[in-house]
């Protein structure tokens, strides 16, 4: 038995490849029509009602492309995301949530200002929230990498921030900050999967604190960053001296595209050397770098060569290389992410949800970057929201 209550789910950047895989795989699952391999929610032994069953997520949200489900759904059936035998499955309910997929915010021009966006995208979720009847509402942010956001006084004090967007044509916030300032004012929680500025300005969760809504991020983590949580706490345990660590990804599909923009590529790596330089301290030198290689397609590459030192400056090396589906290892936490915040709402929680750091490459409001003690607060606060229902 799972709550009867249904809730919302809202990406933002529907149309994308992981929005997209992420609604397939969950219309699947509520089918029985896969299993739920590298659903994380599913092995946290929670009581029933605790989390909100498959079906009780509505399915929305907003994107500037108009490329239907139907067909978003069937390029990645192509590219080998997608089993084929699901697509003839699903599409009908893939049409049933096409009319709850808006335009997605985009400025407008110079006598908008912010303000004017942030209200047109917290009516959507609002309008979604009550056609549908929903408690409440999670917004996920899965849209594309942003450039990194120039810093601007207003981004630390939410006065100054309030009187800053109201003002037209000055662009004060980039659109994921928009998008994640209208779910905190539509009473939503959110999540940053992106490594975009969305959330993380010390004004939006001073916001999100006032509002008593909780929020999550940034940046999921994968692949290659996964593993290096995971390997570099055993460099750490067994004394290990690790000199340098370098990585090379090699990307395709749109992801692939979106990071051969320097501009955008920068906030993601960046959160990719966060964790690293958290977990074996700055001194190592650890140069990192992104390529688009279009053949790949969906596929994701990481090659890692760690060099380290052992007892008697005796000198070593580890090289692994990680070959993955981007789309099919985000989805899953996407779901994940979205079924916890919405249950951490219900039970009143606010702010920061640190247990969720396992999720993410640069966790908000959290200095653990090892997986096995992420995981461990994972677990721990997960009985707990089960032992408090």
């Amino acid at each position: 038995m799972t709550t009867t209550q249904r809730v919302g789910v809202w990406f933002h950047g529907a149309r994308g490849s992981v929005a997209t895989t992420a609604i397939c795989g969950l219309l699947a699952l509520r089918a029985g029509l896969t299993a739920p391999t590298g659903v994380v929610t599913e092995q946290l032994g929670l009581p029933d009602g605790v989390l909100p069953g498959w079906d009780d997520l509505v399915l929305g949200g907003q994107d500037v492309s108009t490329v239907p489900l139907r067909k978003r759904a069937a390029q990645l059936t192509d590219d080998g995301v997608l089993p084929a035998r699901l697509l003839a499955a699903l599409e009908s309910q893939l049409d049933e949530v096409e009319p709850w997929i808006v335009h997605g915010y985009r400025p407008t021009g110079p006598d908008e200002s912010i303000l004017d966006g942030v209200r047109r995208t917290a009516a959507a979720i609002t309008e979604f929230r009550q056609a549908n009847g929903l408690e409440r509402v999670v917004v996920v942010n899965v849209s594309s990498t942003e450039p990194i956001f120039p810093a601007r006084p207003e981004h630390d004090d939410l006065a100054r921030l309030r009187a800053a967007i109201e003002q037209p044509g000055d662009e004060v916030l980039p659109p994921s900050s928009v998008v994640a300032y209208a779910a905190i004012t539509a009473g939503c929680g959110y999540v940053d999967f992106t490594p975009s500025a969305g959330i993380r300005l010390p004004a939006l969760r001073a916001y999100a604190a006032l509002r008593g809504v909780p929020y999550a991020g940034s940046d999921g983590k994968t692949g290659e960053t996964l593993l290096r949580t995971v390997l570099a706490p055993m460099f750490a345990e067994r004394a290990f001296a690790v000199r340098s660590w370098a990585g090379t990804n090699l990307l395709g599909g749109g992801d692939g595209a979106n990071l051969a923009d320097p501009e955008r590529a920068g906030g993601k790596l960046e959160s990719k050397r966060r964790g690293l330089a958290a977990l074996l301290g700055p001194g190592v030198t650890a140069p990192l770098h992104i390529d688009n290689v279009p053949d790949l397609g969906e596929q994701k590459i990481a090659w890692d060569h760690v060099s380290f030192e052992g007892f008697l400056g005796s000198r070593m090396s580890l090289q692994f290389t990680w070959t993955g589906c981007d789309s099919a290892l985000a989805a899953p936490l996407v779901l994940d992410l979205a079924r916890l915040t919405l249950a951490a709402q219900r039970a009143g929680q606010a702010g920061a949800l640190t247990a969720l750091a396992a999720f993410f490459k640069d966790p908000l409001g959290a200095d653990e970057h090892r997986f096995a003690e992420q995981m461990r607060h994972l677990r721990e606060w997960a009985g707990e929201l089960g032992a408090g229902r």
